[in-house]
C-alpha cells in the first residue's frame, strides 16, 4: 500500500467540499516535474464568498488555525482581506496545524489573476490516492512574473526548460 502524499486530508476534504481552488508555487512546480524544494503549500482560491466559507469550513475541520492573531472566519471576510492588503500589504493569509509542524498553508488573499481563466485552463495531476487541482504551467509563470522575486524567475526558467523537454 502506498503511504499517504503531504497534504493528501487537505486535498481530500476540499474535494469533498467541492472548494474551488489550485496549487500554485513550489509545489505546483513539484507536480509537474520541477526539482524544487519547498517547505508551505500555496493556494489560489476561487474567492467568492460561499467557496471561501467552505474553505474556511474545511480548515477549522482539519485543524488549521491562522498564524496571525485572527479569528480563521475573518480570512472570508473580504473586507478584512482588503485591509490587511491595504495596511500591511499582505498577499498571502498562512495557516498552520498545531499538531502537524510541518503542515503550512499559504491562501492568497486576493485574485492577482483571474480565476475562471485559471480554473478553465488547470491541470488535474493525481499524486497517491488523490487528484489534486494545479494551475496551469502558463498561469504559474504569469503568478511567478508578477511575484518577480529571483526564486520565482528561477522557476520561470524551470517551467520553460520542462515545456520545452515535453515538446
Amino acid at each position: 500500500m502506498v503511504g499517504k502524499i503531504f497534504f493528501q486530508e487537505l486535498f481530500e476534504q476540499l474535494s469533498k467540499e467541492r472548494v474551488r481552488y489550485v496549487v500554485v508555487g513550489g509545489v505546483a512546480m513539484v507536480l509537474y516535474g520541477a526539482v524544487r524544494f519547498t517547505a508551505d503549500l500555496d493556494l489560489l482560491v476561487d474567492l467568492e464568498k460561499k467557496n471561501v466559507r467552505k474553505f474556511i469550513h474545511c480548515l477549522n475541520k482539519l485543524g488549521y488555525k491562522p498564524k496571525v492573531p485572527v479569528k480563521i472566519e475573518e480570512f472570508a471576510l473580504e473586507k478584512a482581506r482588503k485591509k490587511w492588503i491595504e495596511e500591511k500589504g499582505m498577499k498571502v493569509f498562512s495557516f498552520f496545524h498545531p499538531e502537524i509542524r510541518n503542515r503550512l498553508l499559504d491562501v492568497f488573499t486576493y485574485l492577482p489573476i483571474n480565476y475562471e481563466e485559471v480554473d478553465k485552463e488547470k491541470s488535474m495531476i493525481s499524486a497517491g490516492e488523490v487528484t489534486i487541482p494545479v494551475i496551469s504551467i502558463s498561469h504559474l509563470k504569469k503568478l511567478k512574473n508578477i511575484s518577480g522575486r529571483l526564486q520565482d524567475l528561477a522557476d520561470i526558467e524551470a517551467l520553460e526548460k520542462l515545456e520545452r523537454m515535453n515538446g
